[in-house]
């Protein structure tokens, strides 16, 4: 499909799902407001500005405004207009996210397939600056620590929980926001009760993340050592191998995501629209 057969069918998309069920998630309560420029039009631009590889609104934007003004007339003249009509449509993601893998085709034929899970830091401000930022006030926290990269960040944590497809990226099952401070493990208990009979790989953290008899799944992590000992055994190390390369794909799609939207360092991608 070239790009004017994708751009139509992601407006539609987006339409469809305007008017079943997004538009509760951007009303106004004005009789003021300008919407000749529609939020239907905003979503979709922003949206296909994302698969054109543009990671700041800016760039999305310059597109558009040079590209696409013949199919989006009422485009706004400035970027500061732009900004603040994204701003209003932000709630408008999330549940269009579910209707997205809701609708996704191969959905329930995963049902029974490994779960996946990891979490990835995102992170809006860093070192010194960690302690006077202020986005996102209602969710982001300066508490957070990526052991990868060894920093002390203020952010969110992206969780996501996957179902394992070979060959393929893994669809996700959950996905969410926490503050940076919350542990994978409290994080994970949330919907924990929601699974049942599967097998869930994850890494470290997850060790010894629930009581015996606490759960109705099988979770599989890498052997941890013991305090004092200094290498696992045979077993332990072959255990060990094997999860992880089962939970590969889930690392694949953290890079997958930071690839096509460079969100783990949002303060200088900018793709997060709250209080821009």
């Amino acid at each position: 499909m070239d790009w004017q057969g994708q751009l139509i069918a992601l407006y539609l998309f987006v339409c469809n799902q305007y008017r079943s069920e997004l538009h509760a998630y951007c009303e106004r309560f004005t009789n003021h407001a300008d919407l000749t420029f529609s939020d239907e039009e905003v979503i979709t631009l922003y949206l296909f500005g994302v698969t054109q590889r543009r990671k700041q609104v800016k760039e999305i934007y310059t597109y558009a405004n040079q590209h696409l003004r013949d199919w989006f007339p009422n485009l706004p003249r400035t970027y500061v207009a732009f900004v603040q009509r994204l701003n209003r449509v932000a709630g408008a993601f999330a549940p269009m996210t579910e209707a997205l893998l809701l609708n996704y085709p191969c959905q329930f034929e995963m049902r029974n397939n490994p779960l996946l899970i990891d979490s990835m830091p995102i992170i809006l401000a860093h070192r010194g600056r960690r302690f006077k930022a202020k986005v996102a006030p209602e969710i982001a926290t300066n508490n957070g620590y990526c052991s990868t990269k060894k920093l002390h960040y203020y952010g969110v944590k992206l969780h996501v929980l996957a179902h394992r497809s070979s060959g393929q990226l893994p669809m996700p099952e959950y996905i969410g926001l926490t503050d940076a401070g919350m542990h994978d493990n409290k994080g994970f208990k949330q919907i924990a009760p929601t699974l049942q009979g599967n097998d869930v790989y994850g890494d470290k953290a997850y060790n010894d993340c629930f009581a015996a008899g606490e759960k109705n799944f099988n979770l599989l992590t890498p052997v941890k050592k013991e305090k004092g000992q200094k290498f696992l055994d045979v077993a332990d190390q072959w255990l060990s191998t094997a999860v992880s390369r089962v939970r590969q794909p889930i690392e694949s799609f953290f890079n997958w995501i930071e690839d096509k939207t460079g969100i783990q360092i949002a303060w200088d991608c900018k793709n997060f629209c709250v209080n821009e």
